[in-house]
């Protein structure tokens, strides 16, 4: 590995976000590596620890009204001010729909923590197309999911 693959740019947070992507109930509930609880409790603490160092936060979900199910609660109350980004359609990256871009754009920073319950579903693509875009970021899956 070359020097070149690392950054002296580190996060801090004056220039970080958070973005939460489909923590859902209905979603969490398909998770066989982590019991619903200890994976609703590591998601709570990531959330906890954005909120002590005050980072701005986006928090989208996918067919809430559907299978996936409603967002974490907890996750509103900690962020009441947040943008909460309903995806309706059958598009799985979160950053195809324009309005998360917008809202994450709004933060004015670049760079991203993201957090998803899969990485497969619900974080690599919105990862990569942010990273495309110009963000730098990190991003984690609350698990090695394996659905079902």
């Amino acid at each position: 590995m070359s020097a070149k693959s690392y950054t002296e740019t580190r996060f801090s947070a004056d220039d970080s976000a958070l973005i939460l992507i489909d923590h859902q109930s209905g979603i969490l509930q398909l998770v066989h590596d982590y019991s619903p609880a200890e994976l609703r409790n590591n998601v709570i603490g990531l959330a906890k620890l954005g909120k002590v160092l005050k980072l701005p936060a986006v928090l989208t979900t996918s067919a809430d009204q559907g299978p996936n199910g409603p967002i974490i609660p907890e996750l509103l109350s900690m962020f009441p001010g947040a943008p909460l980004i309903r995806r309706t359609t059958g598009t799985i990256s979160a950053w195809d729909y324009p309005e998360f871009v917008a809202a994450i754009e709004k933060t004015g920073r670049k760079n991203l923590i993201m957090a998803g319950v899969t990485i497969d579903v619900c974080l690599a693509f919105a990862a990569m197309q942010a990273v495309d875009a110009g963000y730098s970021g990190t991003a984690w899956s609350m698990l090695p999911a394996r659905l079902m």
